[in-house]
């Protein structure tokens, strides 16, 4: 048997999502049936949906800030039971056997299996995402999400939470240390409230003074506007880190002329090419990295910080027939600051 399921989908990079409907397996053995309550919207699902990475493939059902409820339980299931808060975030498979998924970095297994757009291995064809109603994940993949959290407001944890999570906890952030928060979009908001509840001295860097206003909201100590003449030269050597958010290619150059020596700059945006000159790394020892999301013990971490912490994503709740319209609007940038789908408008 198999479970009916309604969702939105694309057909192609030049199409809209519209209603759709397919079959979910039916539990095996160590799987949990979620109800999915919310899903946010990643930008990256407009990335996947138009394919503007050529590697999407149709149809296409995006969503990878999965929150509901659990509905069901397979017979061998120990981690979950019927009525749990739980969220799916990026993945939901890997190999589990290779170094990274021995090391519970399963984010970075080569066979690791997408929530979306990729291969389903027990149904055939494509995995299909949190536009939907309904998902069903193997527990082993699902995280808790705490009580104390309300589910709209956590589902963009499960990208954008540990996408900035990770690195500030993964690199060794510290009580006192000086971060850097560079553009206060959907990741660099959640990097200004990950860092602050660190106990660091965070600063927002941006090129729009408009910003200010709300960075402050978000607890910043200061704000830095990038477009200023000077900013740069006024702040150099001030930062032990700086976690870059910005998605538009920018020169990395003079940000890494803000680190203090031994200092470390991490991208989590994913910019097109940007210039990089080994100047300002060779001349104060400084170190660039990259960071994607994290494995499912670190998701866990994150959830619990925020449930101890009391902090969630700033969204806008939408019915799920406004996804076109919300595409559109985070292209200009339109959003204070992550869409989340209300799922029971599907239903």
């Amino acid at each position: 048997m198999s479970l009916p399921t309604a969702a939105y989908a694309t057909h192609g990079p030049t199409e809209s999502l519209q209603p759709f409907s397919f079959e979910r397996r039916d539990p095996l053995e160590f799987d949990v049936l979620i109800e999915i309550l919310y899903c946010g919207v990643c930008h990256s699902d407009l990335h996947f949906a138009r394919n503007e990475w050529g590697m999407s493939q149709y149809p296409m059902v995006p969503g990878h800030e999965i929150v509901g409820v659990v509905r069901a339980v397979g017979s061998r299931v120990t981690r979950f039971r019927e009525g749990d808060q739980v969220g799916v975030g990026c993945f939901v498979d890997s190999c589990r056997s290779c170094p990274m998924c021995l090391s519970g970095e399963e984010q970075y297994c080569d066979q690791a299996i997408y929530t979306y757009n990729g291969p389903d291995k027990v149904m055939g064809g494509l995995t299909f995402g949190g536009y939907s109603t309904q998902i069903v994940v193997d527990e082993n993949y699902v995280v808790r999400v705490p009580d104390s959290l309300p589910l709209d407001a956590a589902a963009p944890l499960l990208c954008a939470g540990i996408t900035t999570y990770s690195p500030l906890r993964h690199f060794g952030v510290r009580e006192g240390q000086s971060v850097g928060i560079i553009g206060l979009g959907g990741l660099g908001h959640m990097g200004v409230k990950f860092a602050r509840a660190m106990g660091t001295h965070v600063t927002v860097l941006s090129h729009s003074p408009s910003k200010q206003a709300d960075a402050e909201r978000l607890g910043t100590h200061d704000f830095v506007v990038t477009s200023e003449p000077e900013a740069f030269e006024a702040h150099a050597n001030r930062f032990d880190f700086l976690l870059d958010t910005v998605s538009a290619a920018h020169d990395l150059g003079p940000y890494l002329s803000l680190l203090k020596p031994d200092g470390r700059m991490v991208l989590v945006g994913l910019p097109d090419p940007s210039p990089l000159s080994a100047f300002p790394l060779i001349f104060r020892r400084r170190s660039l990295s990259g960071s994607l999301i994290g494995g499912i013990r670190e998701t866990q971490e994150m959830l619990n910080f925020c449930g101890e912490k009391n902090i969630t994503c700033d969204i806008e709740l939408i019915r799920m027939d406004q996804i076109n319209e919300a595409y559109e609007r985070m292209l200009r940038s339109d959003v204070r600051y992550r869409f989340v789908i209300d799922m029971a408008t599907l239903r």
